[in-house]
Formats: structure tokens, C-alpha cells, sequence
């Protein structure tokens, strides 16, 4: 079965019965609905950030969007893309947190291949940031080569414009990460970790931020950084992961307070 093939079938499903009724449920974890971002103007440059070369074995081996053939996969991405900008612009969100279950589920490979697919829509910039901390995982799925990431600067050692790279994709920004962190949930509550969404939901109108997340039983690093992202994809693994384990997660992920966040279920084959 091909990567995501779920989706296209759950999306096959959806445009053959979609007919107007009331909005999904929305969970009950995350923030207010933001007002939308105005439009670019005319003058626009986008910022330039530091190059950072990627390994095309690497992408190939890891299954990278950029370097698979499979027309199938292009297409699932592409129609879980255009699921997901239905959703955020519905709701004036702009933050995505990518998280799964357990480990190995799929899950940091989805953040990738999903930033990617957004950032082929031309209207849209996505910054890619990897959240795992205590298991960083972007930059070895594309093979990239930089100097210093995301837990140097929550850490204070470097600035903002120090850890975000362009690995040659338009419309896309890498934050990645390489150092693994134990007081993680610490570090993603810290004042730091505000400083750091507030400069980059100020770097470009109309973008898209994607957290690839740690898996969320396995940490509670998801729970600390709930408040400060507006929407989750989860995903899960097909024949791998069990019904209450999945159960359980989406029990954690509708719990504590909040206004209007979703949370989109997507089953990796």
C-alpha cells in the first residue's frame, strides 16, 4: 500500500458525500482564533536565509518527497496539503504541530513531506522547525549540514537568524535541530520558546509553521507546548498502532482548556 494512501481514500470519500452541515468538532487544546494576515504587498522580498546543503541519498533513502518518484505519494501529499490549508484558513490558524502515538510511527517524515508539499502552493511560506527535543530527527531525513539549531538558541547560545536555513525549496525555511535535550517541556514553556514564535510569526504574511512534534505518550512535551500551537495532525500507523493506544491519545489531546483547535487523525500505511 502507498505512503498515506488513507487519505486519498478518506479525501476520495469526503468530495463524493461533501455537502454543507455543521463544522467539525474542534478539541479542546490550543489558543484563540487569530485574525488573518494581511496581504503581501507589492513590494514584497522574501528574507533571505542561510544556505544549508542537503544530501539527495539521504532524501532518496528516507523517502523525502523531493526524491520519490511515486506519482501516488506526490498526489496523497498534496491532497492532505490542501485538507489542511481548508482547515487552517477556516479557522485564521497558521501553527501545526505534527505528532504521533509512539515512536516510529511516521510522524517526522509527514512534517517533512508535508512542508514540502505546502511550499509548492504559491501563496504559501511554511517554516519547518523541529520540536522533537529529546529525539531531533529533520535534519537526518535530508541529509542536511549546518552548524547550529533549535536548542542552541532556546538555550541562549545564538540568535534567531543563526538557526533557520534554505535548503534550495522556495517558499521554505528549515529550523532544525541536533541537540537532544531531558528538560525539554522546560524549554518549550520557557520565555525563550516565546521570543522565538513571536519573531517568526513576524518573519512573512501568510505562512505556515509546521512543529514536528514528539510522539505524545511518550513525553509531555506536546501537553507544554498545547497552548501555544493552534492545530494537530496525528498520526498513526496502519497494522502498527493499537486502537486504545489511539483512543488514548486523542483522549489526551481533547482534554484541558481551549477555543477551537482541531486535531486531524492521518493514517500512514
Amino acid at each position: 500500500m502507498s505512503l498515506i494512501e488513507e487519505v486519498m481514500r478518506r479525501s476520495a470519500h469526503e468530495r463524493t458525500a461533501a455537502m454543507p452541515g455543521p463544522a467539525p468538532s474542534p478539541s479542546r487544546i490550543g489558543r484563540q482564533p487569530h485574525t488573518a494576515p494581511p496581504p503581501l504587498p507589492e513590494n514584497f522580498v522574501p528574507v533571505q536565509y542561510r544556505p544549508a546543503p542537503v544530501d539527495p541519498q539521504a532524501m532518496e533513502r528516507n523517502r523525502v518527497l523531493l526524491r520519490v518518484p511515486d506519482v501516488g505519494i506526490s498526489r496523497a501529499y498534496k491532497i492532505l496539503r490542501t485538507r489542511v490549508l481548508h482547515r487552517l484558513a477556516a479557522n485564521n490558524w497558521f501553527t501545526l504541530g505534527v505528532t504521533g502515538t509512539m515512536a516510529g510511527e511516521g510522524k517526522s517524515l509527514t512534517s517533512v513531506n508535508l512542508a514540502l508539499a505546502l511550499a509548492q502552493d504559491v501563496n504559501t511560506s511554511v517554516f519547518l522547525v523541529d520540536l522533537d527535543l529529546q529525539r531531533p530527527q529533520l535534519g537526518n531525513y535530508l541529509g542536511m549540514s549546518y552548524e547550529h539549531g533549535l536548542t542552541d538558541y532556546l538555550t541562549g547560545q545564538v540568535e534567531l537568524d543563526q538557526i533557520i536555513y534554505d535548503i534550495g525549496v522556495k517558499r521554505l525555511a528549515v529550523i532544525p535541530n541536533a541537540s537532544s535535550v531531558e528538560n525539554s517541556s522546560e524549554l518549550l514553556g520557557s520565555p525563550r520558546m516565546g521570543e522565538f514564535l513571536t519573531a517568526l510569526e513576524a518573519q512573512i504574511p501568510r505562512r505556515v509553521i509546521v512543529f514536528d512534534m514528539p510522539p505524545l505518550l511518550v513525553t509531555d512535551d506536546v501537553l507544554a507546548f498545547a497552548p501555544r500551537v493552534d492545530t494537530f495532525l496525528l498520526v498513526v500507523s496502519q497494522g502498527q498502532t493499537a486502537r486504545r493506544t489511539l483512543a488514548n491519545a486523542k483522549e489526551v489531546l481533547a482534554g484541558g482548556e481551549s477555543h477551537g483547535c482541531g486535531v486531524e487523525s492521518l493514517h500512514r500505511a
